[in-house]
């Protein structure tokens, strides 16, 4: 049985088709639950975000695996496979924990796809779909995962704006949890910024938007995490000295924060540093106000700058991230190997166990017809250590025969190894 990753993503199909393949968490389960019941195909996990759609199993018949994700949604096989990426044993242990780890995502290193992958196993473990040996190997994706956030720096510089903004006030003001954040305008990008800086433990939030129903979208969403505040849009201005940190971006033509509505504030403010940060374009907010003390003004430029070389940092992060990997990858498969080795073992235990129990018993009953003790054990010791090394022999014999003298070479080795330490005097 192999296991084996299939699926596409941003880099082999265009979004129509990936759109075309994805799968809602509610058809997701209900279509694993029927599966669960199919004799051939019981055993996966499938991935399926806006960027990628996966499936892990094991089994030994990828061809109805890619034809149960074409069919299930409606897709011509032929169509798919010339998308379609797959990846066997190794390769696709190592697959998925690059994708676990955000080394696979369109943006290198981003967080959430690490949650994305354990909702959709516990998806399929509900519909019954997981054996234990691929947990297994998605446990150890995770503990892979949390290992390249923990070591290296790939996930430790922001490479989005509203990231950017976070962290940017995080470095202004040492004290996240007595920042006042006004968010001018609840457009998408606004509404990053606001999430961030709710994560990262903000005192309180004020939102100032034109429509007050999506102001209160938005305050609905971080409530649960920071204090809000909602004010019209007709009171910016005056509401201006209580925050800490400004980030505005309503896409109108026409400036809205002037130079003489921030010095005002900073009067009332004693003041006491702000932090502004512009990402509209047309501005929202007056050049001139960086001229005044205690005012940091940014702008997209000035951010778009630290992204980038954020971003070249995390590329060079990810390089010692592939070689962790790579490595862990190698660390799982073979402890998997080794496993299956143990069922061997074991099994050649019990085999043995038999064979003394059998020959224990021959020389029992000789021993009860009369026969001389010694001869019964030399003949017990001479059986026993044939019947135990036949097997070993018809294996080293086929191993002869194999067209590649490396196994034969390595299994003569160890044995050799064995029998000197055998052979070695004690102390």
């Amino acid at each position: 049985m192999s296991f084996f990753a299939l699926g596409v993503n941003h880099q082999t199909a265009s979004v129509e088709l990936r759109e075309q393949v994805a799968f809602n968490p509610e058809k997701l389960s209900v279509l694993l639950a029927e599966q669960s019941q199919h004799p051939e195909l019981n055993d996966m996990v499938v991935v399926s975000t806006c960027n990628r759609t996966e499936i892990y199993a094991m089994s030994d018949n990828v061809d109805m695996v890619l034809n149960w994700l074409a069919q299930k949604n409606g897709v011509n096989v032929k169509q798919l496979q010339n998308h379609v990426y797959r990846y066997e044993n190794a390769q696709a242990v190592t697959h998925l924990m690059r994708v676990a780890s955000g080394l696979d995502s369109l943006m290198l290193g981003e967080p959430q796809i690490l949650g994305q992958v354990k909702t959709a196993l516990s998806l399929a473990k509900e519909a019954h779909t997981v054996s234990p040996n691929l947990n297994r190997i998605f446990e150890y994706a995770f503990y892979a995962a949390k290992r390249v956030r923990s070591e290296t720096a790939v996930g430790s510089h922001a490479v989005s704006m509203g990231y950017a903004v976070a962290q940017l006030a995080i470095q202004v003001f040492s004290k996240p949890e007595k920042l006042t954040v006004m968010i001018v305008a609840a457009g998408e990008m606004n509404s990053l910024v606001a999430k961030h800086l709710a994560e990262m433990g903000v005192g309180k939030v004020i939102i100032c938007n034109r429509t007050r129903a999506r102001a209160e979208s938005l305050a609905q969403e971080i409530a649960h995490r920071v204090d809000v505040e909602i004010i019209e849009f007709d009171q910016l201005a005056a509401n201006l000295h209580r925050a800490d940190v400004i980030s505005s971006c309503t896409g109108s033509l026409h400036q809205v924060i002037h130079f003489a509505d921030v010095k005002a504030a900073l009067k009332k403010r004693r003041y006491q540093q702000m932090l502004l940060v512009d990402l509209a374009v047309p501005r929202d907010i007056d050049a001139k106000v960086e001229k005044l003390d205690g005012v940091y003004l940014y702008g997209v430029d000035d951010l778009q700058s630290v992204i980038e070389e954020n971003l070249a940092q995390r590329r060079q992060a990810a390089v010692e991230a592939e070689v962790m990997v790579n490595q862990l990858a190698t660390e799982l498969v073979t402890q998997q190997k080794v496993n299956l080795a143990g069922d061997t073992i074991h099994a050649y235990r019990d085999y043995g166990e038999q064979l003394r129990e059998e020959e224990l018993a021959h020389a029992m009953q000789r021993i009860a017809k009369g026969d001389l003790a010694v001869e019964v054990l030399v003949d017990l010791s001479h059986r026993l250590t044939q019947k135990l090394l036949h097997p070993t022999s018809i294996v080293l014999r086929e191993v002869a025969k194999a067209e590649d003298p490396s196994c034969f070479e390595m299994v003569q080795h160890t044995l050799h190894e064995v029998m000197l330490k055998r052979r070695k005097p004690k102390h």
